[in-house]
């Protein structure tokens, strides 16, 4: 069982009455007990897994600590290197690279039996791995001193806020404030959680719930379906992810918030973003700073002459598409990633102005539209699916489009439109709470509507869940 929205709010009001009647040790156990059982909801047996990526990453952050011989070092991050990507390489690419070798042979005439594992994947196992990985490194690089609490530090890998779906927190942010003394929040953090959590309910249920039956039923139907529906479908799922995955950040920061911890900003209005390189610095900020870091920066990033850098672009963006499932398809995403930033670093110009202005809109329309391509294959179950929706949209295939497609459509795009351009003028994640009370009023007033009438449609899980 995975919670839906009422009961996680249920589950985080008797975290949070509790929480704060506690001093810090406890208050972290009273997290680390809560975040077990937030995940052992779902399947009690992959605790498992988080209690041995915890304990092998605190170890060998201590044992990093105690030694400076690098031979032993380099071990010792092998060793959590090689545990974490072990976990995630079998639970969520064995199958993945069982089938593809199979079809490999079969290309070449070898008719190889293999026989699949139907493993389950374990929800947010991307997340934690990398999570506890960016530690190690980190106290192996020396950028930072590993904790000496064990409590601490299990509290830092199972934090429940963000366990499944991130952010990808770096434990120089997070750990800290575990280790610290929280204070109650005052009224205004108060106001900017609930803010947030309010936010990100509504860009869930309104935008990303309301769409998602109609981009399933065109995406489901690739092969019949017109192109303009497929078009317009592309478009929706565009809005639901971000939406999806948006409203579940926020809602994390703001139940964070409300245990007095902060974490960081994951979405700076990616869709308002003038080129595709600006986007990944505001798309899913925690993974692509995560891949920056960890990943293009070791392969040499923009050192070495432009091929140079266009190799280390696109080896990361293929590696963060398979991040995010075990499928070509993602790799397919992330290579075309990949090649628009490559291209884009080729041609960028060098003056690069910080505010948006009107003459920005057709870079911010070609980032957009290149964005929605890419998205294509992220959606599509198969290659032959993603085929058929680019052949539908190109040949324009004759088909009916749902009259309330429309309508939706337009509703989703226009409270998207306007939550990023208040966020942007404002700079506030929840900018609604800034506003004079007749105006708020109506805001809160029109949003609580709209939330009620689209919560009655069927409970569908966010997407990176999955992930």
């Amino acid at each position: 069982m995975v919670f839906n929205s009422l009961q996680y709010l249920g589950f985080l009001a008797v975290v949070v009455g509790w929480y704060w009647t506690l001093g810090r040790r406890r208050q972290n156990l009273l997290l680390l007990v809560a975040s077990y059982v937030f995940y052992g909801a779902w399947d009690a047996r992959f605790l498992l897994l988080i209690a041995l990526s915890t304990v092998v990453d605190f170890a060998v952050g201590r044992g990093l600590d105690a030694t400076d011989a690098p031979r032993l070092r380099r071990a010792l991050l092998i060793a959590s290197v090689g545990t974490n990507l072990g976990i995630l390489g079998y639970f969520k690419y064995a199958d993945f690279f069982t089938a593809s070798f199979a079809a490999l042979l079969a290309r070449v005439g070898l008719d190889v039996p293999t026989t699949t594992l139907d493993i389950v994947l374990p929800v947010g196992i991307s997340f934690y791995t990398f999570q506890t990985m960016s530690y190690t490194i980190d106290v192996y690089r020396r950028r930072l001193r590993p904790t000496t609490s064990f409590l601490d530090f299990a509290t830092y890998v199972a934090f429940f806020p963000q366990l499944v779906a991130g952010p990808i927190e770096r434990a120089g942010n997070l750990l800290p404030q575990f280790a610290a003394r929280r204070r109650f929040p005052d009224a205004e953090r108060l106001r900017s959680a609930l803010g947030l959590i309010g936010l990100g309910l509504v860009l869930k249920v309104v935008v990303a719930d309301a769409l998602a039956p109609y981009v399933d039923g065109a995406y489901g139907s690739a092969e019949e379906a017109g192109g303009l529906h497929l078009l317009l479908a592309t478009y929706g799922f565009a809005l639901q992810i971000y939406a999806d995955f948006a409203g579940y950040t926020a809602i994390a920061r703001g139940s964070s918030r409300l245990l007095g911890i902060e974490l960081m900003r994951n979405f700076e209005q990616p869709y308002l973003s003038r080129n595709i390189t600006d986007f990944w610095r505001n798309w899913h900020i925690s993974l692509s700073s995560w891949l920056r870091d960890y990943l293009y920066i070791p392969l040499g990033g923009n050192r070495g002459g432009s091929l140079r850098t266009a190799r280390n672009l696109m080896v990361t963006m293929l590696l963060g598409g398979l991040w995010h499932g075990a499928s070509w398809n993602f790799v397919i995403w992330g290579g075309l990633h990949g090649a628009f930033l490559a291209a884009h670093r080729r041609m960028r110009s060098r003056t690069v102005r910080r505010r948006l202005h009107v003459r920005d809109l057709p870079a911010i329309v070609v980032t957009f539209h290149a964005v929605a391509l890419a998205w294509i294959f992220f959606r599509a179950e198969t290659l032959a699916d993603a085929h058929q929706v680019l052949a539908a949209i190109v040949t324009w295939r004759a088909g009916e489009v749902p009259a309330d497609l429309w309508f939706v459509l337009a509703m989703a795009a226009a409270l998207v439109l306007l939550v990023d351009v208040a966020q942007r003028l404002t700079r506030l994640q929840a900018p609604f709470r800034t506003w004079r009370a007749p105006t708020a009023g109506l805001t809160y007033a029109a949003a609580a509507v709209l939330f009620v009438v689209f919560s009655g449609q069927a409970v569908q899980p966010f997407i990176y869940f999955q992930f």
